[in-house]
């Protein structure tokens, strides 16, 4: 999705329906952040979403602190590597075994974290438009047209400083981009995805605070097992 659209002149079902993908998209990020660094057993973050009235919309700095046009929601926060070093060699130079691996696998979840949010936005509109979704027909590069330019830009910042060969960095995307892929794709991250949107559009503040982000999380997760059980 194009995050430079002019909002201000898109009629009110348009909007709404641009509205619907950044906080499905946001949900997405939100959603890895909270659901998948938990399954992966690594602490857990506070971090919170900025929501901007549809009226209105300004510039803004958007999840991992990069410059963004207009916004309407954005998550603020949840990285586990807060600054990106020079390489992953020098920053972990005097790491134990055990620490170098926690600081790789810190480094891999914020890259699919970043690519959860436009895989999630992906994934609404081929469920919307009743069209198939795989990682063929929706690959990494595709990611420009699900809002994820800037989340893109920063996955290689990541790479880039995690990986020196240019093919060993393409084989880790591939790796991180089925990992988000399969991620957005199980039902119950899925369906706390959407619980998460759909509270986000229902929300009347500003910020959305990390413990109210979770408890709709989590009511997404609860709605799959009751489901399950009946």
């Amino acid at each position: 999705m194009n995050r430079d659209h002019n909002l201000k002149n898109t009629t009110k079902p348009i909007l709404q329906e641009v509205s619907r993908k950044i906080a499905i998209h946001e949900a997405g990020h939100a959603s890895a952040i909270y659901l998948g660094n938990q399954q992966k057993g690594l602490p857990p973050i506070c971090f919170q979403i900025f929501i901007n009235p549809l009226n209105n919309i300004v510039k803004s700095s958007d999840f991992l602190g990069k410059a963004s046009a207009h916004y309407i929601a954005k998550v603020v926060g949840g990285r586990l590597i807060h600054t990106l070093p020079s390489s992953l060699d020098e920053a972990t130079k005097d790491f134990s075994p055990a620490q170098k691996h926690t600081y790789q696998h810190a480094f891999e979840a914020d890259i699919i974290n970043l690519l959860a949010g436009p895989l999630a936005e992906a994934r609404y509109v081929a469920l919307r438009d009743n069209e198939p979704i795989s990682p063929e027909l929706v690959n990494v590069n595709a990611l420009q047209y699900y809002g994820g330019s800037s989340d893109l830009e920063i996955v290689n910042e990541y790479l880039e400083c995690f990986i020196d060969s240019d093919e060993l960095r393409e084989i880790k995307m591939t790796e991180l981009f089925l990992a988000a892929f399969n991620f957005v794709s199980e039902r119950p991250n899925w369906l706390a995805i959407t619980a998460l949107a759909d509270f986000i559009l229902a929300n009347e503040n500003n910020v959305i605070e990390c413990n109210d982000i979770i408890d709709a999380i989590e009511s997404g997760v609860r709605r799959t097992a009751t489901s399950q059980s009946l």
